[in-house]
């Protein structure tokens, strides 16, 4: 009995043993499959971390590789840049030292423009003082273009090419006025104060003679010095015969009443001193 007794106990004792060992084993088995997906977790975010760092690595390199190149890219940009800036400024300095000596040739033609035209004013005045101390023939028409002309030049309205081409234009003019043979009906004021009508001749820049329309009255203008030494014009008029005939020939030729001919003019009826 007692033997059943133990027999009983130690089945007992071993199937109670047998419970804890299946327990612990079962912990065992259930804390090793936690520790085994605690490892899968922690090998995927190993492999996770490892394709970030790898990701990371990758684009830190390309990053680099770019950033490399640009800074390359960006050195020969600014060596071209550089040479560009050394060739605009080498131009900038050619372009002022040209500006400078166009400047200076401006100068020197403004300077020789300034100096013709005053030239040219010069021989204006000359010219005007020539009509006012010529024949007193047109007198003021002939003097109101050169005297504007000479006021224009002197202010600077005109330059020297314009004061020129109408210096040029009055000095032919002139020349005409100096070659052309012209006669017309004035009215003539006497040395005696006289007022008569009378056909007036002028032959060029040289002779005015006059002739009443009775051809009884005649004159030649004279040119004689004044009591201040200057030069005026007054008519002769006590003439000869023979240089009442010449005027009155040249008369008549002038106004087709005689065929051409040489007509003698004495020279001494026109200068006295």
């Amino acid at each position: 009995m007692k033997s059943c007794i133990t027999i009983l106990f130690l089945g007992a004792l071993v199937f109670a043993q047998s419970n804890d060992f299946e327990q612990q084993k079962a912990a065992l088995l259930a804390e090793k499959s936690g520790v085994e997906g605690d490892i899968k977790k922690i090998n995927a975010q190993i492999a996770q971390t490892d394709s970030v760092a790898k990701a990371e690595k990758k684009f830190f390199t390309e990053q680099h590789a770019r950033q490399k190149a640009d800074i390359e890219r960006r050195k020969g940009e600014i060596e071209q840049l550089n040479q560009k800036f050394s060739e605009l400024s080498a131009e900038m300095k050619k372009e002022k030292a040209s500006i400078a000596n166009s400047q200076v040739q401006i100068e020197n033609i403004n300077s020789t423009r300034k100096a013709l035209t005053a030239q040219v004013a010069k021989h204006c005045r000359k010219l005007e003082n020539l009509i006012k101390t010529g024949l007193p023939w047109d007198t003021e028409i002939r003097l109101e273009r050169t005297s504007a002309l000479c006021q224009d030049l002197e202010s600077g309205t005109a330059n020297a090419e314009e004061g020129f081409a109408r210096l040029r234009a009055i000095y032919a003019e002139e020349t005409r006025f100096g070659d052309e043979v012209q006669i017309s009906n004035r009215t003539i004021t006497r040395n005696n104060g006289e007022i008569i009508n009378a056909s007036v001749l002028r032959i060029g820049n040289q002779w005015i003679v006059y002739q009443d329309d009775a051809s009884t009255l005649y004159g030649v203008l004279n040119r004689k010095k004044n009591n201040e030494g200057k030069y005026e014009y007054v008519w002769k008029e006590d003439l000869s015969f023979e240089e009442r005939q010449a005027v009155k020939n040249a008369m008549d030729v002038k106004l087709s009443r005689k065929p051409p001919q040489m007509v003698v003019l004495p020279l001494s009826l026109s200068v006295s001193n």
